[in-house]
This record gives C-alpha cells, sequence and structure tokens, in this order.
C-alpha cells in the first residue's frame, strides 16, 4: 500500500502540514535532506498519524501512489528548484510537484513551464496562516493548469481553514496566479501591521498609555469592526509580561522589523505594472528605515524631537485612532486589490476578487472582519477593483476621514512619523483630485529632454521650443 502524497522540508510548517494532513485520513510520506530533522519530527511529534520516514530520494518517490503527488516546503529561490531537479529522474508524466513556500511569482511561471515539457503538473500555492494554520487550518492559494488542482482539490479543501462561506482555499486561477495572490496578500500584511504600530506609537507616546492599557483597547478593537487576526495577536503581544524582568515583553524588543521578501517584490511588481500601491511600499521603507538604529539613535540626539505634550482629549483620540486605523486598512485592501485585478488582467490569471477575499476569511494573517464589507462592495462591481466608486466605500469614508487628519495633525505636531497612515490619505486625495500638478511635470520633461506633452484644449502630441537656443 503506497502513501497518498510526499512532503519535502521538515521546517516547523512543513511538519504542521503533514501532520495536518494526516489528521484529515491521509497517508503521508516525508522527507529531509537533513536526516536528523526527520528522525526529531517522528520521534518528538508524530503519535498515531500515518506518517512515514524515508532517507533516501528514490525510496521517498516509490513510496507514493501514482499519480505521485509531492508538496515541497523548503526556503524560495534556489533551493526549490534544486529540488526539483533533484526529484525528476524519479518522476513520471502526470506526477504533481506542489510548491507550498513564499516563491517569487516569476520563478513559478518559469518552473510551470520547464516542467510542463517534461509532462509534470506543478501547482504554485501560496500558504498563509503561520505554524498555527498549517497545523490546524491555512488559507490556500494554488495557481497552475486546472488539470493539476483537480488531482488534490478534496485534499486541499480539507485541510485548509473552514469558515461558513466554505473551505479557505479555490483554485485561484491560470500560471503563478497562487504565488502572485499569496505575494500580494503579504504587502497587504506588511501594511496593516505597520498601520497598527503606528497607533501603537501615538498611544505610548502622546496618550502617554502603559502597553497593558494599549492592550485593553486593541482587545475591544477586536470586538468591532477591527476584529481581525493581527489585532487579535497585537491586543495580546501588549499583554505579554516578560517572566525574568517583569516588564511587558514588547518593550524589550530591540525596534529593528525584518523582511523575508514578498513585501519588496509586491513593491517593485506594483512599479512594473504601473499600479499605485504607495502604503504597501512604504510598509516596506519603514522597516528598512527600522533597521539604522544606531543611525537613528545619533540623529534623535542632533534634532532632540520632543513631544509636546499638547492638552488631548485621550477618549476622543483613542476614538480617531480606531477610525483612522479603519480607513487605513481599507485603502491597504483597495491598492491590493487593484494590483491583483491589474495582474489578472496582464498575465491572463482569470482571478475572482470576491473568490480571493472569500478565502483570506479564515486561516491566513490578514483575515478580518472587513473582508466581509469588501466582498459586498465587490458583489455591486466586479470591476470596481480599487473599492473607492461603491456608495458603500463613500459612506465609510466619509466617516473616517476627518478621524485620520486629525490624527495625523496629532502626528506632526508631536514629532512622530505616520508614514503609511499618511500615504492612505495621500493616495485617496491623489485619486479623487480631478486636477493634479502632473501638468507642470510634463512641462519640465518636455523643457528639459523634449520629451513632449498632450493639451487640454487639442488633440496630439505636442513639444515646445521653451528656450531660443542660439
Amino acid at each position: 500500500m503506497r502513501n497518498y502524497i510526499g512532503l519535502i522540508g521538515l521546517a516547523v510548517m512543513g511538519q504542521n502540514l503533514a501532520l495536518n494532513i494526516a489528521r484529515k485520513g491521509y497517508s503521508v510520506s516525508v522527507y529531509n535532506r537533513t536526516p536528523e530533522k526527520t528522525e526529531e519530527f517522528i520521534k518528538d511529534r508524530v503519535k498515531d498519524e500515518k506518517i512515514f520516514p524515508y532517507y533516501d530520494l528514490k525510496e521517498f518517490v516509490e513510496s507514493l501512489e501514482k499519480p505521485r503527488k509531492i508538496i515541497l516546503m523548503v526556503k524560495a529561490g534556489k533551493p526549490v528548484d534544486d529540488v526539483i531537479q533533484e526529484l525528476l529522474p524519479y518522476l513520471e508524466p502526470g506526477d504533481l510537484i506542489i510548491d507550498g513556500g513564499n516563491s517569487y511569482f516569476k520563478d513559478t511561471s518559469r518552473r510551470l513551464q520547464e516542467l510542463k515539457s517534461k509532462g509534470i503538473l506543478y501547482l504554485g500555492m501560496g500558504v498563509s496562516g503561520g505554524e498555527y494554520g498549517a497545523l490546524y487550518g491555512p488559507s490556500l492559494m494554488p495557481g497552475g493548469t486546472k488539470e493539476a488542482y483537480e488531482v488534490v482539490k478534496e485534499m486541499l479543501l480539507r485541510i485548509a481553514a473552514q469558515t461558513e462561506d466554505g473551505p479557505c482555499c479555490t483554485y485561484v486561477g491560470d500560471d503563478s496566479a497562487g504565488h502572485f495572490v499569496k505575494m500580494v496578500h503579504n504587502g497587504i500584511e506588511y501594511a496593516i501591521m505597520e498601520l497598527i504600530a503606528e497607533v501603537y506609537d501615538i498611544m505610548r507616546k502622546v496618550l502617554h498609555m502603559s502597553s497593558q492599557d494599549i492592550g485593553n483597547v486593541f482587545e475591544k478593537w477586536n470586538q468591532g469592526e477591527l476584529n481581525s487576526f493581527l489585532m487579535e495577536i497585537s491586543s495580546k503581544i501588549m499583554k505579554f509580561t516578560d517572566e525574568e524582568t517583569k516588564r511587558p515583553l514588547v518593550e524589550l524588543i530591540l525596534d529593528k522589523a525584518e523582511q523575508k521578501g514578498t513585501g519588496k517584490w509586491t513593491a517593485q511588481t506594483a512599479l512594473d505594472l504601473g499600479i499605485p500601491t504607495p502604503t504597501l511600499n512604504l510598509a516596506v521603507e519603514a522597516r528598512i528605515i527600522s533597521h539604522f538604529k544606531d543611525l537613528r539613535v545619533k540623529l534623535s540626539k542632533i534634532y532632540s524631537l520632543s513631544i509636546s505634550k499638547i492638552p488631548l482629549n485621550k477618549e476622543e483620540v483613542i476614538k480617531d485612532l480606531e477610525k483612522a486605523l479603519l480607513f487605513g486598512i481599507f485603502i491597504s485592501f483597495s491598492q491590493g486589490l487593484w494590483l491583483i485585478d491589474e495582474a489578472s488582467k496582464v498575465f491572463n490569471y482569470n482571478l475572482d476578487l470576491s473568490e480571493v477575499l472569500r478565502i483570506w476569511k479564515g486561516g491566513c494573517i490578514i483575515r478580518a472582519k472587513l473582508l466581509n464589507f469588501l466582498r459586498d462592495i465587490l458583489k455591486e462591481d466586479l470591476s470596481n477593483a480599487n473599492l473607492l466608486f461603491s456608495e458603500k466605500a463613500q459612506n465609510f469614508i466619509k466617516d473616517k476621514i476627518d478621524s485620520v487628519k486629525r490624527i495625523l495633525n496629532i502626528g506632526r505636531e508631536e514629532n512622530i512619523p505616520l508614514m503609511c497612515l499618511n500615504s492612505t490619505l495621500d493616495y485617496f486625495y491623489a485619486l479623487s483630485t480631478e486636477n493634479l500638478p502632473a501638468n507642470l511635470i510634463q512641462a519640465q520633461r518636455d523643457f528639459f529632454g523634449a520629451h513632449t506633452y498632450e493639451r487640454i484644449d487639442k488633440e496630439g502630441i505636442f513639444h515646445t521650443e521653451w528656450e531660443k537656443l542660439e
């Protein structure tokens, strides 16, 4: 009797996904390049599950029923290519490889085409939810051929997170659609995390709230419109006490944020496709700036930017912060969904934005109550990818915008950087402004580079000799 599926890569995500699959009734072969990791996993974590270890790649492949189905949970980039090359001698046409890592979508497109020529099926599958999601039900974003998806559809639907709207898994689209959607998911995730951090910064520096008090506010917000995974964990983080010092642990963590590349890829791809995603981009920039800790310390001593302690109504500011955060998250989704929609057209993904939002409702890091509202907007008009044309969106924005402005004014007065929150308002202002100053930019470009321009009073392309040349 051969096993249903194989999994390569036994870091924590791979281990948890293997356990999830096995607990849903499937037999799993597992393999890791480091044999000790496999032995440790089997010894420490596998109980009654049908998980079988292999220490030779050929034996691992031969242990699988045909067509063979193999999930890769290895580091993105060259390691994925290396494992595929090692597997190929043992695979046959019709076998399926599923890349469950955070691979760059262009790498996924390349691999799909290379394997297609050998008759091997391939899925690039975004997996969101972290270690907990992998074990108890992630959001799954598989992309590739429909034929490849059908091979494992039943299993994926069973292991995915479950909500009232069904399993958090769907056939996302053709080619690299799955990894593209996961990439933008992470870009939105970066933005929301930075927005929450900016709100936290106002609370601790301007309102002089303790970490415990901030945690209580976050907990209250999580019971309302801001209900989300990131809000929930933020409230828990704020209340977590370091055993050694008895202080809130968050206050002891160095303020240098790391990144693994997906946020940067989102920003780069948005620039390539010509879609404005300033909030998603600046969330990456904020992490980059955070890394220059020594420089920041030196400059803080030179400029001595202090809090002026202007009199504020604490309760009113907290209400404004809640509305500002809601606005910021809404705008982050506006930018991300617009980027996904444009990519779907350019790369022929044939994506359904409403389905993307549905599978983000459970298991994933950006799951949130707000997703229901966004789906309601898209149901009215699927072409409204940036969400802003809906009457529902208009009412939502009008209710929040004064709060956003008040919070941004506090940030300016108190010398607190609010990079992402500022960008959400500027994005909205720019898109809803009939006349932008780009006419001057076009004139400048034509002046120094003869780049030409269009006019508002007649058709055609024009160039002006702005200065007489001798």
